[in-house]
């Protein structure tokens, strides 16, 4: 199959044939459809995280099962799915107590000296045939193999580039509002950053019934975007001090804020602009090694600083209900997507999100 590997950190990824191996017991093979082009690939493209290499990239996704293992309950062939990088395993404490998002047991990946699921073959005889699977996906190539709490069916009649999109940006987003953040109608809320992650935690913050929603950038035409998600007020943080625009706004600051990009200055700002109790949650991935320095009296208003991991999700239920809303008219995912572009131009993709030009690219496969 074609796939867009990663052999080396900065340099564009390359297009390769690639093997997949057949479904195990718990597993489930997928034919490709469509898959988002998110700024989170781009952090391990950069090296701002460490990933084994070469791997085969991309984790926001949908397509159709075409082969599952012989354990396999939860889909079937045929079935329409949306694939999640936070495989669970359903029995650890993390999945006990609701936390499936956290799950980290190794029985949802395949087992040291098990030939893995994605390998190159041999054919100059090196022995060398290592293809790491990415965030338990990899879904920039024509087929994934996952475990089968790594994708969740879905109803028939939901287009696939959408569907891709809940996979990662829409669910962090809108369940960073409603599950990590626990927003009520009637609160405040601030957004820094109208990326694909942040626009949909406007389009979540709106579904919560917030009474307030401040979109927080630097480029005019996100805070444009961000007033059709649901911003009731937008800030160009190039032009004016955040953190005394928001507390001018709301008179003293949210009740949540949400940072949607991973910076330093951003997390510190995103703390500072909360009134007393208010809760500043960490969406956007910091880069390993970045420490955030935060005013100690602070605490003693009850402000609160928290991360937010893939919307701390259960995906199985929350999914197929963020179809549901699409479909509804009440999520909206056809102004998140810029362009749809072949597994061919990914690398283009990458330098436009590197300019911050666009909500979101998405690789849609034939």
């Amino acid at each position: 199959m074609k796939a867009a590997v990663l052999r080396e950190v900065g340099k564009p990824l390359t297009i390769e044939e690639v093997s997949i191996g057949k479904p195990g017991p718990r597993e489930v093979l997928i034919r490709t459809k469509a898959a988002g082009v998110c700024h989170s690939d781009l952090h391990f493209v950069e090296g701002s995280y460490p990933h084994p290499l070469p791997a085969v990239l991309g984790h926001e996704s949908a397509g159709i099962v075409e082969a599952v293992g012989s354990e396999v309950r939860t889909v079937k062939v045929g079935d329409h799915v949306i694939t999640c990088l936070s495989a669970y395993c359903g029995h650890c404490e993390v999945c006990l107590t609701g936390h499936m998002s956290l799950c980290i047991s190794p029985e949802t990946k395949r087992a040291k000296g098990e030939e893995p699921r994605l390998f190159r073959e041999d054919l100059s005889g090196s022995g060398d045939t290592k293809m790491a699977q990415f965030l338990n996906l990899s879904s920039f190539a024509e087929q994934m193999l996952v475990h089968e709490h790594a994708c969740v069916a879905i109803r028939r009649d939901m287009p696939f580039d959408r569907a891709a999109l809940i996979g990662c940006s829409v669910m962090t987003g809108v369940g960073a509002v409603i599950h990590t953040s626990g927003v009520r109608p009637g609160e405040t809320v601030a957004v820094i950053g109208c990326g694909g992650v942040g626009l949909a935690t406007i389009n979540g913050a709106a579904m919560a019934g917030a009474g307030r929603i401040i979109a927080i950038d630097r480029i005019h035409s996100k805070l444009e975007l961000a007033r059709q998600f649901g911003a009731t007020d937008v800030i160009d943080a190039g032009a004016d001090d955040p953190v005394k625009a928001v507390q001018e706004l709301t008179g003293g600051g949210v009740h949540h804020s949400f940072e949607a990009i991973g910076l330093k200055v951003t997390a510190e700002q995103a703390f500072k602009m909360l009134r007393r109790g208010g809760t500043a949650n960490i969406i956007g991935m910091i880069p390993v090694g970045t420490m955030i320095e935060l005013h100690g009296p602070d605490f003693l208003g009850e402000k609160k600083i928290q991360g937010s991991f893939m919307g701390s999700n259960r995906f199985p239920v929350d999914m197929p209900r963020l179809v549901d809303a699409y479909m509804g008219g009440k999520l909206k995912l056809d102004e998140l997507i810029s362009r749809r572009i072949k597994l061919e131009d990914v690398n283009s993709a990458f330098d436009e999100l590197k300019r911050g030009e666009l909500a979101r690219s998405v690789i849609v496969f034939d």
